[in-house]
């Protein structure tokens, strides 16, 4: 459920930003990645994150678990787009760049939990 419904808000946010709508793409670039984390912890756990902190302390606990300093940094990156969604300071490349980098949070959140 969750994964399906990350890969939707990707195709969405990739869609938005096709049509210059940055501010849309760079608030589905969070929802895609807090999606996905939500999937990891309920796939590998059964755990059901509810809130943005959790969302902090599971990433957290993935990058420790992984010793995958990236995992954190990419997860950075699509928070820095849910502040670019109220303010719309990013330009259309930071968005492009974040759009490439929720890609690659997916693909190491994928190989976390086998998929």
């Amino acid at each position: 459920m969750y994964w399906d419904m990350a890969e939707e808000y990707l195709r969405r946010a990739k869609e938005d930003f096709s049509k210059g709508d940055f501010k849309q793409a760079s608030e589905k670039i969070l929802g895609v990645t807090a999606l996905a984390v939500k999937a990891v912890a309920y796939m590998r756990s059964g755990s059901r994150l509810k809130s943005h902190g959790e969302l902090w302390e599971y990433v957290n606990k993935l990058v420790i678990e992984t010793s995958d300093e990236k995992l954190g940094r990419l997860w950075r990156t699509a928070i820095s787009m849910h502040v670019n969604f109220y303010k719309n300071w990013a330009s259309r490349e930071e968005v492009e760049r974040s759009l490439k980098d929720v890609e690659k949070f997916l693909e190491k959140l994928k190989k976390l939990c086998g998929k």
